[in-house]
């Protein structure tokens, strides 16, 4: 099972309605061995993708549902690794979040596929990556 179809069953049931059937893939998850972590990159990464882009596992919210679609996603992807103890990963990716968020405030999309591909990379090694921070 893919980890997007695994974050739609996951997700709050308000939320269910608006997942999509068959989601495939997450773009980064075969980048990052660990099931855990590569879960919650894509739960994260489908978080931002409700808040600036197009989501890949959810449709038809409205703008206002998206953005809080967006933050339970953010924050289920955060505590499924803080319960596992893996406090090196919740910084990773909560840096990631506010970096991600900081280049669009400043219409500097054009860097955020690097953030993303670096972080997946850290999280693969088991490190918090450097170049996030």
């Amino acid at each position: 099972m893919s980890a997007l179809a695994e974050l739609t069953g996951r997700v709050d049931e308000s939320l269910r309605p608006y997942a999509v059937p068959e989601p495939g893939e997450g773009e980064l998850e075969g980048r990052v061995p660990d099931p855990v972590r590569a879960f919650v990159l894509e739960a994260v990464r489908e978080g931002y993708l409700l808040h600036y882009g197009e989501p890949r596992a959810f449709a038809g919210m409205d703008e206002d549902l998206r953005l809080l679609a967006g933050d339970a996603l953010y924050a289920l992807g955060l505590a499924g690794l803080a319960e596992v103890g893996d406090l090196a990963a919740v910084a990773e990716l909560a840096n990631l979040i506010s970096r991600c968020a900081q280049a669009e405030s400043e219409g500097r999309r054009d860097g955020v596929p690097d953030l993303w591909r670096s972080s997946a990379e850290a999280l693969a090694r088991g490190l918090p990556a450097g170049a996030n921070r």
